[in-house]
């Protein structure tokens, strides 16, 4: 099954065609410094090919020195993008950067010896469908 995504601004389009195998939300500390949350929501996909449909040249990516994070994001709106792992082995896709449904649901939260200090009960913190402002 293919599955396609987009940025933010629309400046880049991709395609993966490839079976999504584990779909995580990590709690790192790189992983919120890329998101500015409390998470990242990342699906690990294998045996299947990322292709850039449009704006493959606005593509910037970048590599954590001594480790194997990375990200890859748009260089026009900064939204985060797939990128195929260090050792060629998964590709890996933000989960909101996604414009199909995937039928996958979260199947953990890792590292979360590392979570922020305010990441904690955020089931029970009031809800709101808009900007309560």
């Amino acid at each position: 099954m293919k599955h396609s995504g987009s940025c933010l601004c629309g400046n880049v389009i991709y395609e993966y065609g490839g079976e999504l195998k584990k779909f995580f939300l990590c709690h790192c500390q790189r992983c919120r410094k890329n998101s500015g949350s409390a998470h990242a929501a990342n699906i690990f996909g294998r045996g299947g090919e990322l292709v850039w449909l449009q704006g493959k040249d606005s593509v910037s990516n970048f590599k954590v020195l001594g480790t194997r994070h990375q990200r890859s994001f748009c260089s026009r709106c900064g939204s985060a993008l797939p990128f195929v792992s260090a050792d060629g082995e998964s590709v890996v896709i933000p989960a909101g950067s996604l414009n199909t449904d995937i039928g996958l649901a979260p199947q953990g939260h890792i590292f979360m010896g590392s979570k922020a200090s305010w990441d904690n009960a955020l089931e029970n913190v009031p809800r709101f469908d808009e900007l309560p402002i």
